[in-house]
């Protein structure tokens, strides 16, 4: 498959990892700062290895400096850059709508920015509930004209996954966010070990275990 075509926005690049049968649903990943769409890919199998869902792994709109894709310029933690935040989340969210599942199929996550990202398109206005959240080494989102509404993922699976020695995003932040999604219902799997801005291999499994329940 190539690249994805949203109606009143631009399409973003994507890599597509395509299912060993009939398809269950998409487990979608979204990479973090100065990355791109290739960072994630493995990922795909490592969390669904027995390939039962499509798997999407898209690029960031913007190219700002150091280099790589970007999902929104740095405008501080936790409140990224609106005016390039608000160019993305219509692409990100044309490229969700236009997948061959509805969105209880599909799981969507990240790392760092690519989190903050799966935050937006979970929590923020006028989206639909998906069916699992990933969401690693991030921060919910402060960001003007775009409210989030924890109370949507409700009964959801949701795994938030952040390393104790990060110097990029404070682990409390995954703090934060683990306890705003378990106050409003969500079926939360926290994750912490001491490791800095990264993805901890020993997470992998239990990230694998919330994909699966989330599909199933």
């Amino acid at each position: 498959m190539g690249d994805v075509s949203g109606t009143a926005v631009a399409p973003l690049v994507a890599r597509w990892r395509e299912p060993a049968g009939e398809p269950e649903g998409a487990l979608v990943l979204l990479h973090g700062r100065g990355a791109d769409e290739n960072d994630l890919y493995p990922l795909l199998d490592l969390l669904g290895p027995e390939r039962r869902l499509l798997g999407v792994t898209p690029g960031g709109p913007h190219h700002l400096p150091p280099g790589g894709r970007h999902w929104y310029a740095l405008g501080g933690i936790p409140t990224p850059d609106p005016t390039t935040f608000h160019e993305s989340a219509p692409r990100l969210a044309a490229l969700l709508d236009g997948l061959p599942f509805p969105m209880d199929r599909v799981v969507l996550g990240g790392f760092s920015q690519g989190t903050v990202m799966s935050w937006a398109m979970s929590l923020g206005p006028d989206r639909p509930r998906p069916a699992g959240v990933v969401a690693m080494s991030g921060f919910l989102p402060r960001v003007d004209g775009w409210p989030l509404s924890p109370e949507r993922l409700a009964g959801v699976p949701v795994a938030i996954a952040h390393g104790t020695l990060d110097p990029v995003i404070p682990a409390q932040f995954a703090t934060e966010a683990a306890a705003t999604l378990e106050a409003a219902g969500a079926d939360v799997v926290r994750l912490s070990s001491p490791v800095p801005h990264m993805v901890d291999p020993v997470w992998i499994e239990p990230l694998r275990d919330v994909v699966t329940r989330a599909t199933t």
